[in-house]
């Protein structure tokens, strides 16, 4: 499943930067100075202030859940919770990058985006507070398992309502697909990790 995501992903992207280079081309006699005007025409698909708000918050908040997932492979030693780290990262990764392209696509600046600031973060939806990922990179064996699965059991859920508010409110579908697939996605590592939980806890 994880590396079907990937392909299309990366089919996605190459979809992406071949329409826009085809735009490019077929544009090339505009005047430059019309580049300046909010108004964009020739987009391949719209979009709204919902699809720019909803990539430029979810690369963030992907990203942390790929740090978090960094963090075990030094301090757990249950190969479940190794397994759904790695499944995490592997796509999460791909999705940051294609939402990246979003943005780029958008005229709008990723870099700019994703980098205002961690302060801003902690009001998402689902994000860990810097006190628990401090606590995180204490503990070691069950009990760094134990936390960081309910911190990324409560990060999913929030990814998951940004991924329900794009759906319904978004207007660009390649976007609308991606988070349609983070919600269906993550909704089922939800379903792992709380199994994990319970079986910890009854062990």
């Amino acid at each position: 499943m994880i590396s079907r995501l990937t392909a299309v992903l990366a089919a996605l992207i190459a979809a992406l930067f071949l329409t826009s280079c085809t735009e490019q081309s077929s544009g090339e006699h505009a005047d430059h100075e019309q580049s300046e005007s909010p108004v964009v025409s020739g987009e391949p698909a719209g979009f709204n202030a919902d699809d720019v708000a909803f990539a430029t918050n979810m690369i963030p908040h992907h990203e942390q859940a790929v740090e978090m997932s960094a963090m075990v492979p030094d301090r757990s030693t249950n190969p479940e919770v190794l397994a759904i780290a790695e499944q995490i990262a592997a796509a999460q990764e791909p999705e940051i990058k294609a939402l990246r392209v979003f943005l780029v696509q958008w005229n709008e600046n990723p870099d700019d985006s994703a980098g205002g600031g961690h302060e801003g973060h902690g009001s998402m939806q689902g994000m860990v507070d810097d006190a628990t990922m401090t606590k995180l990179q204490s503990l070691r064996g069950q009990e760094f398992d134990t936390l960081w699965l309910q911190s990324m059991i409560a990060h999913h859920e929030g990814a998951i309502e940004m991924a329900k508010a794009e759906v319904a409110n978004g207007a660009n579908e390649d976007a609308k697909r991606m988070a349609q697939t983070i919600a269906d996605t993550q909704q089922a590592e939800i379903g792992q990790m709380k199994r994990m939980l319970e079986g910890g806890q009854n062990g």
